[in-house]
């Protein structure tokens, strides 16, 4: 009882996905709607508000392009050593991508990741699309990220 009374004061320290044995098995991002969704069991445990790049419109096809990539990926290591408040790497480029950029005579670009803001920037506001293609959050809510994924977990990303 005393703990539902402190936490409904605000006083009960912060619980991490971590803490309370809870993980995402998968992460839906929706460009359009600038938002990341964990999820576990085909349910939303939680959803973000993310800022893109300049360009958010369009699969990534070309490195420069300032596109986020759409389609089927796995987040497949964390970085806690970045030029940006941690990091969690895309494995884009697929085969697919490759492929296409093949096709079109150009470089498919990489390094695209979920990060949180500039280091140094602790900021609670970020503007919408000042990334080169990666999905930025908060840096608190980075840290809810990290701490509910694994290496391994897909990640959706919708147009």
């Amino acid at each position: 009882m005393r703990a539902v009374i402190l936490c409904v004061l605000g006083l009960w320290p912060a619980l991490s996905f971590a803490s309370l044995g809870m993980s995402a098995d998968m992460v839906v991002v929706n460009k359009s709607s600038y938002s990341l969704s964990l999820m576990k069991d085909g349910k939303e445990l939680k959803r973000y508000w993310i800022a893109l790049g300049p360009a958010p419109k369009g699969h990534k096809q070309r490195e420069g392009d300032q596109r986020t990539p759409e389609g089927r990926y796995t987040l497949d290591y964390k970085k806690s050593d970045s030029s940006f408040y941690r990091a969690i790497h895309i494995n884009y480029p697929n085969l697919d991508d490759i492929k296409t950029a093949n096709e079109l005579g150009v470089r498919p670009g990489g390094m695209i990741m979920i990060h949180g803001q500039r280091n140094g920037n602790g900021s609670s506001l970020q503007p919408s699309n000042w990334t080169n293609g990666c999905i930025a959050l908060l840096n608190k809510d980075m840290d809810e990220v990290w701490d509910a994924i694994e290496p391994g977990t897909p990640i959706v990303i919708h147009p």
